[in-house]
């Protein structure tokens, strides 16, 4: 009986050590439900001020959808918000990012058009680079079934913008030609696909040279940034070209304007000339500013030209477009159906990569998106890099420059 005692004792000790583990684990496991891994920007500047970190998940809101985050779009204007030479950017710490792809987990009340498991695709203002992003319905869109999410966080930024640019700004039509600068990029391979769907229509596209390998059969002319373009384009088009689409800014400007024929339209989308090291420099701006050519409107008028400006993000955000985007999204996903354009996806990274990430899109190396791969499993260099904390649990500071000497890890085509 003592040793029957004995032994009840011990497997009764066994299960409420049993019991209390599980309890412990259900609460540790709840408590890691409400939190979710994202990149924190910490204070504008470098790269060494970004950090990916576990922080609460959003709570969602009237009119909102709350969605698993599958996959994010890097852009060249996440760069700029990092340095902080965008107007008016939010107070950091912040989540960057302005669009994801996903599966959604849940909707509002009083909702409809969304279901649980839908695969989706939004944009976000700022927010995006996290496990769970909530964003309002308005801003959220189905994924065609053969669309990966890679290809989706690729989509939604890119051909909206590059489409109204081309169709609602500058009116796109049968014979006309068109300048694009970073043509190797995102938005220019963008552009460069829809306007192959026009019959007719002439694709002069600046890029590196070392890009010109991959990128030359989706452009008419292509030629190196780093040389006399407007005079190569004009030995082939004396009149010049019909809608220029300048990302650059600076010098660019008055050069774009120049190559306008009559009725031609020229269309600043970004300032990318602005950023030239890590951080952000005032003579650099101050440069760009200096050689942005001071636009008269009577030379306009007499010269019949016209200058535009876009920016999606603030047509969604700030002026409260939303169903002229999402006509144009709709039209936009029946030429991918019909196989007529696809994303040019360059490359997938782990969420802690992101420095290497961005690194890549400052050296202007990418021929088309950079993905945010929220799955991915980090290698160790780049886990180490962006996730380390000090004892205090508060983030460690690394010189600038720091990131150069470590060792580029390859990426996944």
């Amino acid at each position: 009986m003592a040793k029957e005692g004995a032994q009840m004792t011990e497997e009764t000790e066994f299960m409420i050590d049993k019991n209390v583990g599980k309890e412990t684990e259900n609460v540790q496991s709840s408590s890691d439900a409400k939190e979710m891994r994202a990149v924190i920007l910490a204070g504008f500047g470098g790269l060494n001020k970004l950090r990916v970190t576990k922080k609460a998940m959003p709570e969602l809101q009237e009119g909102e959808v709350k969605i698993r985050v599958k996959a994010c779009g890097l852009n060249f204007l996440d760069l700029m918000v990092r340095q902080g030479t965008i107007d008016n950017p939010p107070k950091p710490p912040l989540v960057p990012g302005f669009e994801c792809s996903g599966i959604v987990e849940s909707v509002a009340e009083n909702k409809t058009g969304f279901e649980i498991g839908d695969r989706v695709m939004a944009f976000v203002n700022y927010n995006a680079w996290a496990e769970v992003v909530c964003t309002p319905v308005d801003f959220v869109y189905k994924m065609p079934d053969e669309m990966s999410f890679a290809e989706a966080a690729a989509f939604s930024l890119n051909f909206v913008a590059a489409y109204m640019m081309l169709f609602e700004v500058a009116n796109l039509r049968e014979g006309m030609s068109v300048l694009v600068h970073s043509a190797g990029g995102g938005v220019g391979q963008a552009v460069a696909q829809l306007c192959s769907t026009v019959p007719n229509v002439t694709v002069f596209g600046i890029a590196s040279s070392s890009k010109h390998a991959a990128i030359r059969d989706s452009v008419t002319h292509l030629f190196d940034r780093n040389v006399d373009y407007m005079q190569e384009i004009k030995k082939i088009s004396p009149e010049g070209v019909d809608i220029v689409l300048d990302s650059l800014c600076g010098e660019n400007t008055g050069k774009g304007l120049s190559l306008l024929r009559p009725l031609g339209t020229y269309i600043l989308y970004g300032a990318s000339n602005m950023v030239t090291g890590e951080t952000k420099s005032f003579f650099s701006f101050a440069k760009s500013w200096w050689q942005v050519e001071k636009v008269n409107p009577i030379k306009l008028y007499e010269e019949n030209k016209v200058i535009a400006g876009f920016s999606l993000l603030n047509l969604l955000f700030k002026h409260g477009k939303c169903s002229l985007v999402k006509s144009v999204m709709d039209k936009l996903l029946c030429l991918y159906n019909q196989k007529k354009i696809r994303p040019v996806v360059d490359s997938l990274w782990a969420l802690e990569e992101v420095k290497e990430a961005m690194q890549r899109i400052h050296d202007r190396v990418n021929i088309g998106k950079l993905i945010l791969d929220v799955e991915k499993t980090p290698t160790p260099l780049m886990a180490n890099d962006s996730t380390e904390t000090s004892e205090a649990g508060e983030e460690e500071e690394e010189p600038e420059g720091d990131n150069d000497s470590k060792e580029r890890m390859p990426f996944i085509h």
